[in-house]
């Protein structure tokens, strides 16, 4: 039998070679280790155990990962990318690895898990550790679980509020007030926010937007633009967009502003979880680390939108007001229509278009898309003062229809890099009316899943395309939705989803 490579006389201590694998573990940084290598012999590690990996003057926690072949050497440590980038490795480089220090804070992760209340220092320690890299997955996974539903109470979600600013960048624009806008979500095709700040800007507020993407739906606002222009603008790119222009349309992970947010967003989404409390504190973190003094507030609700009841809409309302003002927000809450999806568009170029064709005043511009997009900008000139009470609907109307709504859309995506036409699927299937009648019920949940099952948000031409709205009398054979794919397994995959689910649009017959 061969002796062990052991190879250069440094290995026999606790530093080995860095290898990058290139191995994609998202944000979760994993390194890798021969099963047999004397490290892991010598200090019992175990697979999935946490390590402190340094480098020069740069350390992380990372979850360690066993191999059995001989892709690795005795003497060398692989990486994931997120761990490799984290460390700024070279090829060659020496990671020192250690049992990562105990995580004292999740200890009050237990805590709450079993029902006790977080103070502020609690949920401050959480969180730096969450944004310091010291949380696994399955300690993410615990903490958003044991805050979902209405688990936190308002003083509880105004501490995680103020630990989420504290723990990133904060921009000051030295000037007020500072608009923002927001849409709770959970409403297939609802892409108000672009015409919003194209129209806020356009009649002379100060609104430097920035959007997370997708959490459980089939795009968001920074999935969506970025099929139109760049999103990923760092602090000093934002502020020269803002400064020409007077707003912007960033992807706020670029920014490092509430940087735990999208930390706990990646995890909402792989269990398809929205917390209230942490939906308040993602919202109103971002507003306040983007230098936002004055806040609209979107809340779609519907029996089949993120906020289902009156009850639960005037409890989320009610906490988001009373959180915002602890902040010193001034913040506005509007419930709007949630029943059905907005514009024509499900998915991140069908809704780019959908975006286009009403800051153009198209023929064909989503009606409900335009006249929503009017009330919310209308309720924003309101809040800042720009518009009397009552006025601000007909002030944003004429600033889009005269055309300046669209000249600052365009000035915007110029100024962020460029104005580009969004892509198209190359594989489509139209889903026709079994029947003549009424549409009387579409399931915003269920079509949002087709959406993502086509694709969406990661495939950027993939989703639905809506033919009809409530009301709406349809023939037998008529098309309702068109599913759209880049690849004909996609659209295989979400058509079979489409066969167990076929009354995702309810038609009643005449």
């Amino acid at each position: 039998m061969n002796a062990p490579d052991t190879g250069p006389a440094h290995a026999q201590l606790n530093t080995l070679k860095a290898r990058r694998l290139g191995i994609d573990t998202h944000q979760e940084a994993v390194i890798y280790l021969r099963q047999d290598s004397h490290l892991c012999r010598s200090e019992g590690l175990a697979s999935h155990a946490r390590v402190q990996v340094s480098s020069h003057d740069k350390v992380i926690v990372a979850t360690l990962q066993f191999i059995t072949s001989s892709i690795l050497h005795h003497y060398e440590a692989g990486l994931s990318e997120a761990a490799w980038q984290r460390l700024d490795l070279k090829a060659g480089d020496d990671v020192l690895i250690a049992y990562a220090p105990a995580v004292e804070s999740l200890s009050y992760v237990r805590a709450k898990i079993y029902g006790r209340r977080l103070e502020k220092p609690a949920l401050r320690q959480i969180v730096d550790d969450i944004v310091a890299g010291r949380y696994a997955d399955v300690h993410l996974a615990a903490f958003v679980t044991a805050c979902a539903g209405d688990a936190l109470d308002n003083d509880e979600i105004a501490s995680l509020t103020d630990a989420m600013v504290q723990a990133g960048r904060r921009i000051d624009w030295g000037r007020t007030p500072v608009s923002d806008k927001h849409s709770v979500g959970g409403l297939p095709g609802n892409r108000t926010t672009p015409i919003v700040v194209a129209i806020a800007a356009a009649c002379g507020l100060t609104i430097p937007k920035t959007s997370s993407r997708a959490i459980t739906s089939p795009s968001g606002t920074a999935d969506t633009m970025e099929t139109l222009t760049r999103v990923d603008l760092d602090l000093e790119a934002m502020r020269r967009v803002v400064e020409k222009e007077g707003g912007c349309l960033a992807w706020g992970g670029a920014i490092d502003l509430s940087p735990a947010d999208d930390v706990l967003i990646r995890v909402e989404r792989a269990l398809d979880i929205d917390s209230e409390g942490q939906l308040i504190a993602s919202v109103l973190s971002k507003k306040i680390a983007a230098g936002a003094t004055h806040v609209l507030i979107d809340m779609p609700v519907g029996p089949t939108a993120k906020v289902r009841t009156q009850a639960e809409a005037d409890r989320l309302t009610a906490a988001l007001l009373a959180v915002g003002k602890t902040a010193g927000l001034q913040v506005r809450v509007l419930q709007t229509d949630g029943t059905e999806p907005v514009g024509s568009g499900i998915g991140p170029a069908l809704e780019a278009r959908d975006v286009l064709r009403v800051l153009q005043n198209a023929p064909d511009a989503p009606a409900v898309l335009r006249a929503r997009s009017v009330t919310l900008a209308g309720a924003l000139l309101e809040l800042v003062g720009t518009a009397r009470p009552r006025e601000g609907e007909r002030t944003a109307d004429t600033a889009l229809r005269d055309g300046r709504a669209w000249r600052k859309f365009v000035a915007i995506c110029t100024a962020q890099g460029g104005l580009r036409e969004p892509p198209v699927a190359a594989c489509t299937r139209a889903i026709e009316a079994p029947q003549a009648g009424r549409v009387v019920k579409i399931d915003n949940r269920v079509l949002a899943r087709i959406a993502k099952l086509a694709g969406a948000p990661d495939d950027k031409a993939a989703g639905v395309e809506l033919h009809v709205h409530l009301g709406m009398t349809v023939a037998r054979g008529q098309p309702l939705y068109t599913l759209q794919a880049e690849t004909h397994g996609e659209l295989a995959y979400a058509l079979e989803y489409v066969a167990r689910h076929p009354d995702v649009i309810e038609i009643q017959g005449q």
